[in-house]
């Protein structure tokens, strides 16, 4: 297979993904992560395992989301692309929260953030620990939630509207 037509497969991967097929947009995506694997393109092959994994998750199969996700973030990591290592550690946190393994989760999101500090991704940065103040606040952990959306929102250059309320809110906290 050459690489345009891996291309066209992850494309048509994308396509069905936003029909809401999440099970053949799932296969097709492991269609190309192998096609690009074969091809010696790890980091294309890392990306679509990641998009295999959240169209795995979307369908309701969690087990699998992690399956897949598991070594990608590495993979990014070794080629010094940490957005994409980030967005690895929140899909891997993500399936970790859908399989109630909680302190898995939160450990995989800190990673997450770990890598969106290293290239200044401060609304991913934001959206992770919040993600991260969900599960504390689930878990009846107030001050933990409260502390970790405000460090998330500190970093933030530019904060959404959304994020503009939250800010006042958490200084009525103090």
């Amino acid at each position: 297979m050459s690489i345009l037509e891996s291309k066209d497969l992850a494309a048509d991967a994308v396509r069905v993904y936003q029909e809401g097929d999440f099970e053949s947009a799932a296969r097709l995506f492991g269609d190309a992560a192998s096609a690009f694997q074969a091809q010696d393109k790890a980091l294309d092959a890392a990306e679509m395992k990641n998009n295999q994994s959240v169209a795995l998750l979307r369908g309701g199969n969690a087990q699998g989301s992690f399956d897949v996700a598991q070594g990608t973030a590495e993979i990014f990591s070794a080629a010094g692309d940490f957005r994409r290592e980030g967005m690895a550690w929140g899909n891997q946190a993500t399936a970790f929260e859908a399989l109630g393994r909680m302190e898995d989760a939160i450990s995989s999101y800190r990673q997450a953030v770990a890598a969106f500090e290293k290239v200044g991704e401060d609304q991913l940065r934001a959206s992770v620990l919040q993600a991260v103040a969900g599960i504390q606040l689930r878990r009846g952990k107030i001050m933990e939630a409260l502390l970790s959306m405000q460090i998330g929102l500190a970093g933030v250059k530019q904060p959404t509207f959304k994020q503009k309320i939250l800010l006042i809110l958490l200084r009525f906290r103090a």
